[in-house]
């Protein structure tokens, strides 16, 4: 079984290893190497059902990933309190293409939305989906304002920023609760706000471990990211369970320091 870890201070423990979504609910407008095919609910179930038995509670969506909240929503096994799921404000798409809204109204209507597409009535964290710009104004945008908010409402259990940029990592550590930002054996630069993130107790999950399916080895990019101190969670995007499994025996190799 994947170990679970704190996510920071929060109160959440997520596993070491966690599942992106994005390959359930949208196929356009991303950049992995080959095609994405959409999986069909039986296989989605599958997937989700693996993913359970190897130990793997952390699920990440967000309203940009297409129909995947709405799918979770019904596919996600029960009972809820199994699963550690992530959502994003911020972004969304259309089918085409997306489009960025970070007033506090916006971020309000989408967590709201997510739930009811999640068929829940909280989620264990709500992240910035960062444009790159957003993150250098939390505090006077008032996007800080509106998750502190969420947060107070019980409708995220914690919050945080999905960053692009190592200044923005800096002000979601200063501020929120979780930082997201990218690691890879070839990626290493935000390895400082990783280490500063865990000494200040702000959860770490790492996005494009596998540098967007274009690592050489990606179970040397989960061994690396997950066995990185203060790191929370690896998320993964993957619709394969023989990859789950693969990806799953590396985070716990990085967890026994193998």
């Amino acid at each position: 079984m994947i170990e679970r870890r704190p996510l920071g201070r929060s109160g959440i423990h997520v596993s070491a290893l966690g599942l992106g979504t994005v390959k359930l609910g949208r196929s356009a407008g991303v950049k992995y190497p080959t095609a994405v095919r959409i999986p069909s609910d039986d296989e989605v179930r599958e997937l989700l059902l693996e993913a359970r038995s190897l130990g793997v509670n952390l699920i990440d969506t967000a309203p940009a990933y297409g129909s995947s909240e709405e799918r979770l929503g019904m596919l996600l096994p029960t009972p809820r309190d199994d699963w550690a799921i992530v959502t994003k404000v911020g972004e969304s798409f259309d089918g085409e293409r997306s489009t960025f809204d970070f007033s506090p109204e916006a971020i309000r209507a989408s967590v709201e939305r997510s739930l009811l597409c999640l068929r829940t009535d909280r989620v264990e964290c709500v992240l910035v989906h960062s444009d790159g710009a957003i993150e250098a104004r939390l505090v006077e945008s008032g996007v800080l304002d509106a998750l502190v908010e969420l947060r107070s409402r019980g409708l995220a259990r914690s919050i945080g920023v999905s960053t692009k940029t190592p200044e923005g990592a800096a002000l979601a550590i200063a501020h929120t609760d979780v930082v997201m930002l990218t690691l890879s054996p070839a990626r290493r630069e935000e390895l400082p706000m990783i280490a500063r993130a865990h000494a200040a107790g702000v959860g770490v999950l790492v996005k494009k471990a596998l540098d967007s399916g274009h690592a050489s080895d990606p179970r040397e990019g989960v061994r690396f990211a997950a066995s990185t101190r203060g790191v929370s969670s690896v998320v993964v995007g993957t619709t394969s369970i023989a990859h789950l499994r693969e990806l799953a025996e590396a985070a716990g190799h990085a967890a026994d320091g193998t």
